[in-house]
């Protein structure tokens, strides 16, 4: 396992909240959350089911977005009867402070081989949670497996089973959790226990568990004469869900801008790990918190096309509707003369980008990675190594093939959202994104007409800024332009050279040092 410095760097603005994620000072994750963000994955929804597709073994449910959200029978929970009548009763609920969930009777289960029209005839209300969010021209993909996430433990209602995870190797430690959590798991809960719960005391397992259930009591109480589609329960915010998920003894630092997420983020660290309370500060130094943490920068240098590579290689990153690939070119510079060891050390370096990559785009599905050619069979191997080695740290589900005959390699990546997509090129100041500019021919007799009009106008002791190459177009020779204007206007005529100028930008000055507006 790969041990990294992590640092969480997170940006209030008035659209939104941006979420940095740094690894050894290295951007690897970003998140934006706009202010009015919905159907984010997590959220649960109360939807009308309003297609079956018997076809497709799957229904169309509204849940309040453009486009009808997709809910395959594969998804729909062991414990589907469950949840409708629980939707059901929740809804039509008359008792003064709630039924007593403790006391739900639970449904048979349906079999995993069934029928969706067998199960939602009637195009019943039913309680949802968005798997993925919308992507493309897909509305969302929903899911009727409910689950509600904490620090230590996930609780799915209407079953009693306790589940350990696999990360867990101990044998004891595995039975002392189960022990503690079946001690206080209320009835009609079934609870699966993290990777993070390991060595924690039952007093912290038992709070995490209280506050899911609690949850659960908020969810019934919200469905309480809900019509469809409502939101019936949000997840909670990215910055708190990130820390959730990520927060380990690596995570040395937490800088927030803004003062009520920042007392957010450490009231919830307290709660979580209250050793690790003062990793959190509050960012107030006048420049963009981005730009001062350098996250700015690798923004504009990590999206894109190109990525360079600092050996001197680059990645060409395309997408088309199918799959993306990423093409590794070896560039300028080679370390050896051994093209078999310069293929290796230059792959290698690549590999580690593209796992960067994946991880900061949040690239989905197919990805196909075309590296250079090696002979070597162990070679070959070591590569796919050492990409499985630099993807564990990806929360991401995914599988890495073994290189082709062709030399390509395959990687599946689990797609939860619409990749992040940012357009690093800036407006030309030259053409203002036209893509064209003002012929340099016609540029001479542009500056002499307006140095006519000018000498019209009164103006003496003029000076014109121009680029550097105009400059010397402009100067060169004993007989040059700015001697022939000079004579033709009877008076002295200054040419200045500006760096900062664009090819085709000139200005004019007078004897005062004050610029003419034309």
């Amino acid at each position: 396992m790969i041990c990294l410095t992590k640092e969480l760097i997170i940006n209030v603005a008035s659209q939104g909240v941006e979420i940095a994620l740094m690894e050894d000072k290295k951007l690897v994750e970003l998140h934006n959350e706009k202010a009015d963000a919905s159907f984010a994955v997590g959220d649960l929804y109360l939807g009308k089911v309003k297609k079956l597709i018997p076809g497709l073994n799957a229904a169309f449910v509204d849940v309040g977005f453009e486009k009808d959200a997709f809910l395959h029978y594969t998804d729909l929970s062991p414990y589907i009867r469950s949840l409708l009548k629980f939707t059901n009763i929740a809804i039509n609920d008359k008792t003064e402070d709630g039924f007593d969930f403790g006391k739900f009777s639970v449904e048979p289960e349906i079999v995993k081989t069934g029928k969706i029209a067998e199960v939602l005839n009637g195009r019943p209300n039913v309680l949802v949670q968005i798997l993925k969010e919308p992507i493309a021209a897909k509305g969302p993909r929903l899911s009727c497996e409910i689950s509600l996430p904490g620090r230590f433990v996930v609780i799915t209602p209407f079953n009693d089973v306790v589940a350990v995870s696999r990360k867990i190797h101990s044998g004891d430690e595995r039975k002392r959790l189960q022990k503690i959590i079946e001690a206080v798991k209320p009835k009609n809960f079934g609870v699966i226990v993290r990777t993070a719960a390991e060595g924690k005391q039952a007093a912290e397992l038992r709070e995490d568990l209280e506050s899911l259930v609690t949850t659960w009591k908020t969810i019934q109480a919200n469905l309480l004469n809900a019509v469809p589609p409502a939101k019936i329960l949000s997840e909670q915010g990215k910055a708190n869900s990130m820390l959730r998920d990520l927060l380990n003894e690596d995570f040395n630092r937490i800088v927030v801008n803004d003062r009520t997420i920042f007392a957010d983020t450490k009231s919830y660290i307290q709660k979580i790990a209250p050793e690790k309370a003062d990793i959190v500060t509050y960012y107030n130094n006048g420049s963009p918190i981005f730009d001062s943490f350098g996250v700015t920068k690798q923004v504009k240098a990590s999206f894109g096309k190109t990525v360079n590579l600092p050996s001197g290689a680059y990645l060409i990153i395309e997408h088309t509707e199918a799959l993306h690939v990423i093409d590794v070119n070896s560039g300028y510079k080679s370390v050896s003369n051994n093209q078999e060891q310069n293929a290796m050390e230059t792959n290698l370096e690549a590999a580690e980008e593209v796992a960067r990559q994946l991880r900061l785009r949040d690239l989905g599905g197919i990805i196909v990675v075309d590296f250079i050619d090696m002979k070597l069979p162990d070679n070959k191997k070591k590569l796919v190594d050492a990409m499985e080695q630099f993807m564990w740290t990806d929360r991401a589900k995914h599988a890495v093939l073994p290189i082709s005959k062709f030399g390509l390699m395959q990687i599946t990546r689990q797609r939860m959202k619409p990749e992040m997509n940012i357009n690093t090129a800036e407006i030309c100041p030259s053409c203002n994104g036209t893509g064209k500019i003002s012929s340099t021919l016609i540029l001479e007799d542009e500056i002499e007409k307006n140095l006519s009009y000018l000498i019209m106008q009164k103006h003496k002791g003029l000076t014109i800024f121009v680029h550097p190459i105009i400059f010397t177009y402009l100067t060169s020779g004993f007989i040059s332009k700015r001697r022939r204007w000079s004579w033709k206007y009877k008076q002295k005529i200054k040419v200045v050279s500006n760096s900062a100028y664009h090819l085709t930008e000139f200005r004019f000055y007078d004897e005062s040092d004050e610029e003419i507006k034309l």
